[in-house]
C-alpha cells in the first residue's frame, strides 16, 4: 500500500498505528489542553470517544498560547518555530487547515555574535550531508585553522545516531560536555550549536548530549526537510487553537475551560476525574498537563511509589521570559524577522512580528511603529519568584536590543508586555531510561506531553504532538480501535548502517 509521504524527505519513517475498528464505544477524559491534550483528544474522537478535555486556562493553547490584549494587540508566550520536519504536529493542523495556508515560510534567520560573526541557513541545499557539507563551507567560524582541531570522530558521532538507542548511550553526558568534545571554534559552538542548545530553555550544562545529538539529526543531518521553518501568520489563538477548538466540538468534544482537576484516580475499569471533588469516570484518562502539575496529579495516585518517584525526579528548567515592544517608530526595512543571538547577555532572539503576524502588521500600519519581541530562554533561577530579577532581566534584554538594533534606542515604547514563567522541562544529562514513559503502570492511564520520554527523534512542539497521538493510540489498542499513523525523520543516521 502507498503513502504519501509528509514533506519532501523520502526517508521519512511512517510508524504503523494499531489495527482494529474504525469507531469505538468508549469515554476519555484528557487533562491539558497545549498540543499534546489536543493531539490525544483529536486522536480519540476521531475514533468515535466520547472525550471531554479539561484545560486551567480559558482557552487551549498550553505553551503555545496566545490571548487578546486591549485596542486588538495581542501577547504570547513567545517564538515557536514550526519545522517542516514537525510532521505530525503539521499533520494535527491539516485539520483545521489542509493546506496549512496559515503557516508562512521564514526564508533566512541568521544568527549573530556581537563580533560581526554571522551565519545564514538559507540557500543550504537541504539534503544531507551536503547541507551540513555547505554550511561548512560557507560559515566564517569554520577556518583552516580552526577545521584542524575538530575531533572528526566525535563529529562523526552526529551521523552514526540510532534511535531509541542513542538517548541512552549518551546517559550522563552534558550538552556542554560534548560540544566540548567536538571542539568545534568558538563562534561555530556559539551559533550553529549552543544557540539550538539553549533553544530547549536550558543552559547546555544541564541539558542531555543525547537530546542534542538528537535534536542536530531531526533539523540538520538527518533530515532533507532543511533548517528553514514555518510561523503562522496572525497569532496562535486565532488561526491554530480556536479552530482546533470549533473541530474539536464539532466531533462532540466537550472542552471544560477554566476547570482545574484536583486529582486523577485509576481504577480496575477505567479512571476517574476529580474536579471540584466531583468523580467523574471515563474509560481512560490521558494527562497532558504541564511537568509541574502532571507531578501533583500523579503524586497523589495510588500508583507503585517507585514509579511516581521517577515522576517526581523530574524537573522544570529555568525561567524563561517574553518581552513583546510595541515602539513609535519602524525598525530597518532590512531586519530579519527572526534573528537568534550569541553573546548578548540573555537574549536569546529578537523577532520582528509584523514581517508574518496580521495583528502585529494592522498595528504597525496604523501606528508607524514595529512590534518587537525578545526572548530568554534560561533566565536566572529567581526570575520567576522576583520581581526585582524580572525587572533586571528585562532592562538587560532591552539594552541588549539597542545592540542589536542600534536604531531602536531613540524609539519611544507605546506598549510594553512582560511574560516570565518557569513551567517547561529540562531533559537533563542523566536519568534518559527512567524517565515517565506514556505508558503508566495503569492501563486506563497515559501520559503526554514534551517532558515524557518518546523514543522517537523528535522534541518541543512535535514532541507534544506526538506523545498526544500515541497516548490515544494506545487507548485506542486497548479498546480494539484503530489507531493512527505517526511519521518521523529516519530513525538512524546516514553512516549508521542497517542492523
Amino acid at each position: 500500500m502507498q503513502h504519501t509521504l509528509p514533506g519532501r524527505d523520502k526517508r521519512a519513517v511512517r510508524h504503523e498505528g494499531p489495527k482494529g475498528s474504525p469507531r469505538v464505544q468508549a469515554t476519555a477524559g484528557v487533562v491539558g489542553g497545549g498540543i499534546a491534550g489536543i493531539a490525544a483528544a483529536v486522536g480519540l474522537a476521531e475514533r468515535g470517544v466520547k472525550v471531554t478535555l479539561f484545560e486551567t486556562g480559558d482557552r487551549l493553547g498550553g505553551r503555545v498560547a496566545a490571548w487578546p490584549l486591549d485596542d486588538e494587540r495581542t501577547m504570547s508566550r513567545g517564538f515557536h518555530a514550526f519545522f517542516r520536519q514537525y510532521y505530525n504536529l503539521r499533520n494535527l493542523l491539516k485539520r483545521i487547515d489542509p493546506e496549512l495556508s496559515v503557516l508562512v515560510p521564514i526564508e533566512d534567520y541568521p544568527l549573530q555574535r556581537p563580533d560581526g560573526m554571522k551565519d545564514s541557513f538559507t540557500g543550504l541545499n537541504p539534503n544531507p550531508p551536503w547541507s551540513v557539507m555547505q554550511f561548512v563551507l560557507r560559515s566564517p567560524a569554520f577556518t583552516p585553522k580552526t577545521f584542524v582541531k575538530v575531533n572528526v570522530p566525535a563529529a562523526l558521532e552526529l551521523m552514526r545516531v540510532r534511535f531509541p538507542e542513542t538517548y541512552s548511550k549518551y546517559d550522563g553526558e552534558s550538552a556542554a560536555a560534548f560540544l566540548d568534545r567536538l571542539r568545534f571554534p568558538d563562534a561555530a559552538r556559539d551559533l550553529a550549536l549552543e544557540v539550538f542548545a539553549r533553544s530547549f530553555f536550558a543552559d547546555p550544562s544541564e541539558f542531555a548530549a543525547g537530546e542534542l545529538i538528537a535534536m542536530f539529526h531531526t533539523y540538520f543531518i538527518g533530515s532533507a526537510e532543511g533548517l528553514l521553518f514555518d510561523v503562522p501568520n496572525d497569532d496562535y489563538d486565532a488561526v491554530l487553537w480556536a479552530p482546533l477548538a470549533d473541530y474539536l466540538r464539532g466531533l462532540g468534544v466537550e472542552i471544560r475551560t477554566g476547570t482545574t482537576v484536583d486529582s486523577v484516580e485509576p481504577g480496575d475499569d477505567g479512571a476517574a476525574v476529580v474536579v471540584d471533588g466531583v468523580r467523574l469516570h471515563y474509560d481512560g484518562v490521558v494527562i497532558a498537563a504541564d511537568p509541574r502539575r502532571a507531578r501533583a496529579l500523579l503524586a497523589d495516585t495510588d500508583l507503585p511509589e517507585q514509579w511516581r518517584r521517577q515522576v517526581a525526579d523530574t524537573v522544570n528548567a529555568p525561567p524563561f521570559v517574553v518581552v513583546r515592544l510595541w515602539l513609535d517608530r519602524l525598525v530597518n526595512a532590512d531586519r530579519p524577522a527572526f534573528l537568534g543571538t550569541s553573546g548578548y547577555g540573555p537574549l536569546d532572539n529578537v523577532s520582528v512580528l509584523e514581517r508574518f503576524e496580521a495583528g502585529a502588521a494592522r498595528w504597525s500600519k496604523e501606528n508607524g511603529g514595529s512590534v518587537v519581541e525578545l526572548h530568554a530562554y534560561a533566565a536566572p533561577d529567581d526570575t520567576a519568584s522576583s520581581s526585582e530579577a524580572a525587572d533586571a532581566v528585562v532592562a538587560q534584554l532591552e539594552d541588549e536590543l539597542y545592540r542589536v538594533f542600534p536604531e531602536t534606542r531613540d524609539a519611544g515604547v507605546v506598549h510594553r508586555e512582560v511574560l516570565v514563567e518557569d513551567d517547561c522541562t529540562l531533559i537533563r544529562p542523566t536519568g534518559w531510561d527512567q524517565r515517565p514513559t506514556i505508558s503508566t503502570p495503569s492501563p486506563s492511564v497515559k501520559l503526554a506531553g514534551d517532558w515524557v520520554r518518546c523514543d522517537y527523534p523528535v522534541a518541543l512542539m512535535e514532541r507534544a504532538a506526538t506523545t498526544g497521538f500515541i497516548a490515544a493510540n494506545e487507548l485506542l489498542a486497548r479498546w480494539n480501535g484503530q489507531g493512527h499513523d505517526l511519521w518521523t525523520v529516519p530513525m538512524r543516521g546516514l553512516l549508521a548502517g542497517r542492523r
